[in-house]
């Protein structure tokens, strides 16, 4: 893997993460408020964003160990 396309796809991650961690603080909070069908929402679409993340990390990781 070329070094531009690792710092993409670290770039990638790094900027899902402030992202991921928004959804999951809303959720919290349309929980502790009793908003189920919101708090539904905002968990599913962070958990597909976290497991995204962590596939580009094991892609790196991947690649890495491969060379």
């Amino acid at each position: 893997m070329k070094q531009s396309t690792r710092e993409a796809l670290l770039q990638a991650y790094n900027s899902m993460q402030p992202i991921i961690a928004r959804l999951y603080l809303e959720y919290e909070k349309a929980i502790e408020n009793g908003d189920n069908a919101d708090a539904s929402l905002l968990d599913a679409r962070a958990n597909m964003l976290f497991q995204e993340a962590d596939s580009i990390l094991v892609v790196i990781s991947e690649h890495e160990n491969g060379q």
